[in-house]
């Protein structure tokens, strides 16, 4: 496991505040935020648990944060912890906590958990992803291509794709002239991919390496 910082990003220390420390997680309706830390607190020290509430209901929408002191404590939270909960790091305070739930849901509520399912209450908010009209015209499926000029090993590259919710298969290439990478990856839903793609596209790995990530016809339709 490794964590990559973004060239955008600040100090070290910047990095480790906002981005390593705070993990994003789905929980049932009915913790409060005394439970949260109940089932957290095992992996770490925590700093703060707060829940995402609706602002004109007052009730939990079922996702929280947990903040811990160290970023290996959160690393540990989230390999560790049930799949249901489906534990990521949490995206830096200056994106809008609305635009975050949005790619979450998007990206993952669709999708079977690997481990027992938490009794959720009702259905999410956000449940699809819209496309920018810049990429209307882009051939959406739940097929990707990988492109690297660098060999891939299997497990690796299946383990950064993993990380996306729903993944189904890494099939990996390798052309014996020019060495380079290839892989085909495919999602349970296009939601997935969709997300994958814009989150792994131009991706170093390993560092000093961009992937580059499109889609592959699957024959579905792409309209859905």
């Amino acid at each position: 496991v490794f964590i990559a910082q973004s060239r955008a990003s600040g100090s070290h220390r910047d990095v480790e505040d906002e981005e390593l420390t705070r993990i994003f997680v789905m929980i049932p309706k009915s913790y409060t935020e005394e439970d949260l830390r109940e089932k957290f607190k095992m992996y770490g020290d925590i700093e703060y648990c707060s829940i995402i509430k609706n602002k004109t209901t007052g009730e939990s929408k079922g996702l929280g944060y947990v903040r811990y002191l160290k970023p290996s404590q959160a690393a540990r939270a989230i390999e560790e912890c049930d799949r249901s909960y489906r534990a990521i790091l949490a995206e830096p305070k200056n994106k809008t906590p609305e635009s975050f739930e949005h790619d979450y849901y998007s990206s993952s509520t669709r999708q079977e958990p690997r481990g027992n399912a938490l009794p959720f209450c009702g259905q999410p908010d956000f449940c699809c992803l819209e496309k920018p009209e810049s990429r209307i015209q882009e051939s959406v499926s739940k097929r990707l291509s990988v492109v690297s000029r660098l060999p891939f090993i299997q497990e690796q590259l299946f383990a950064l794709f993993d990380l996306v919710p729903g993944l189904e298969y890494c099939d990996v290439q390798r052309d014996p002239h020019t060495n380079s990478g290839y892989a085909v990856i495919q999602y349970s839903t296009a939601a997935s991919a969709i997300y994958a793609k814009y989150k792994l596209h131009g991706f170093e790995y390993p560092p000093g390496n961009r992937l580059t990530v499109f889609f592959l016809e699957d024959g579905s339709d792409s309209s859905e």
